[in-house]
């Protein structure tokens, strides 16, 4: 079951609006994938999901710390970002499994880097260079991910 979309993003304002976008779309206990090469506009979109949630401070890719919390009331987003990672095993050692919860919400940067250890992903968004914009991908492999991409592309219809 695997339902399919592809948004354009001319700038980085419209990456952030997407993401936004995307946010005001999801749920509690979704799993989101992130894949591109570096640059590609990962953590702007991030950084719009986490900002339409009231988030009014900086959005940066957690590429050292691996993982950045944000609380917004009962629900948790976990922004991480997996580009450092040596070996999937090092994210058992950090609890892996205790930042998916019905209550979260999850967005993965380089999600290939935790393969065999990661649960699976209700959207997987691929951006790749368009002109001098983006394209996003979006593929949802879950009964909430169709929810959702079906909330997102009405909303970016709108």
């Amino acid at each position: 079951m695997t339902a399919e979309a592809t948004f354009a993003a001319l700038d980085e304002a419209a990456m952030v609006r997407l993401g936004a976008l995307l946010g005001a779309a999801s749920e509690p206990g979704v799993i989101v994938y992130l894949y591109g090469g570096l640059g590609m506009g990962k953590t702007t979109l991030s950084r719009g999901l986490v900002q339409s949630f009231g988030h009014r401070g900086a959005v940066k890719s957690p590429t050292y710390t691996l993982v950045e919390p944000y609380q917004f009331g009962e629900l948790e987003v976990f922004h991480f970002d997996l580009y450092r990672l040596a070996d999937p095993a090092e994210l058992e050692f950090m609890g892996i499994r205790d930042y998916f919860t019905p209550h979260s919400l999850c967005l993965v940067e380089w999600p290939e880097r935790g393969a065999g250890v990661l649960p699976r992903a209700d959207l997987a968004i691929t951006i790749t260079a368009a002109g001098s914009g983006r394209s996003l991908q979006v593929q949802a492999g879950s009964d909430v991910g169709h929810r959702i991409l079906a909330r997102w592309q009405s909303a970016a219809r709108a």
